[in-house]
């Protein structure tokens, strides 16, 4: 499990409100068609294409795109900072959406996020300000989990790490509930079920505690 910090503004633009609302976080470079499975050099291949990049400006931009696509993995946390606060989030699967695919909006290449907790930036730890203070669109956060001191905002059954102090175990404001049209919650449910039936155990488990979750929410069954 390894902890990242994404801007707020890919392509230029603050997405922050979106973000929280349609539960998922972007980077920009649009032009470049779906990533998922692709290698490092057909990225460089269409980053040439699209962008006219040469060898001197193409690093970056392939770290960055690289972080997000392939380094990221289903069950990361995610820290989003906006204006004075900071939104932590549990990162989902890389998934390409086409009509977003396009220079004015530039938000086609996408990561699901289920919204934890917003903390005021101020209570962040010096390494978690340090994170959060790079300039690039995605950045990984290269000590153990455990020294960003992100546990006491998480729910109680993600919680790894025991309190010892005399600080009590209060989390900040949740992040307000989004109103969520009846067809998007349908496809979210199928994707859940779908994970049911994963390989992966870890996805399966994560799956269950997510409908379990939304039924002792809402009293409701699938």
């Amino acid at each position: 499990m390894k902890l990242f910090q994404i801007k707020s503004n890919p392509h230029g633009m603050d997405r922050m409100a979106l973000f929280l609302k349609d539960h998922f976080v972007c980077i920009g470079w649009p032009g470049i068609g779906d990533l998922e499975n692709i290698s490092t050099p057909e990225l460089e291949r269409r980053l040439v294409l699209a962008y006219e990049m040469t060898d001197t400006n193409i690093t970056d931009p392939l770290d960055e795109i690289n972080c997000f696509v392939h380094m990221v993995q289903d069950g990361d946390y995610v820290l989003v900072a906006h204006e004075q606060e900071v939104y932590l989030g549990d990162i989902g699967d890389y998934y390409y959406v086409e009509q977003h695919d396009n220079n004015d909006e530039g938000m086609c290449h996408r990561r699901g996020v289920t919204w934890l907790n917003r903390i005021p930036r101020s209570e962040l730890n010096k390494a978690v300000q340090s994170l959060l203070n790079h300039r690039e669109a995605i950045t990984p956060y290269e000590l153990a989990m455990e020294t960003a001191g992100l546990d006491r905002w998480l729910p109680n059954h993600l919680r790894v790490v025991a309190h010892t102090g005399a600080e009590p175990n209060i989390p900040v404001q949740s992040v307000p509930k989004a109103i969520i049209d009846k067809d998007t919650l349908e496809q979210a449910m199928n994707v859940l079920k779908e994970a049911l039936n994963s390989s992966d155990s870890k996805r399966r488990e994560r799956a269950a505690i997510a409908i379990l979750q939304y039924a002792a929410q809402t009293g409701k069954g699938l």
